[in-house]
């Protein structure tokens, strides 16, 4: 998904809502309107908003109090933005080795892993793609690509 996408979903206000007026981020999802400072709050915003004052609030409660979608609330959970409160009976679990874990995808051991994988993958491409400009794999270097006919 891209970044454009993730930031859709997460019902950016743009447009105040009372006036007409631009949106401008203030921080932690809230928007403050240029015209009128009229106050917003996007999904991640009202979320944490209700986190704050209700610690340890399941996703169901949330969704019923704000009403961001818990499949929304799962995706913030997922991208690391908010986390499970400590003590919880719920966890979300790693994707790579099951681990319980309070928030993002990876648990640290398998985070450090997934990066290290990447890593020596972008160095693969890296040193595959090296090749000196317009040369074959199998060219010689020195080797002529063109030959002039008078």
């Amino acid at each position: 998904m891209s970044v454009l996408g993730a930031l859709d979903m997460y019902n950016i206000p743009r447009v105040c809502e009372k006036c007409g007026g631009v949106m401008i981020f203030k921080g932690v999802g809230e928007y403050h309107c240029e015209d009128c400072g009229e106050v917003a709050y996007d999904d991640y915003g009202k979320v944490r908003g209700y986190i704050e004052e209700h610690k340890g609030a399941t996703a169901a409660q949330i969704e019923a109090a704000v009403g961001v979608p818990q499949r929304t609330i799962r995706r913030l959970l997922r991208d690391g933005r908010i986390e499970i409160a400590e003590g919880s009976k719920v966890y979300l679990r790693c994707e790579v080795c099951g681990k319980q874990i309070r928030s993002g995808q990876y648990c640290p051991e398998c985070e450090v892993k997934v990066h290290r994988n990447l890593e020596a993958k972008q160095r693969e491409l890296l040193n595959k793609n090296t090749h000196g400009f317009g040369l074959d794999q199998g060219a010689e270097e020195g080797q002529r690509r063109f030959t002039r006919e008078n």
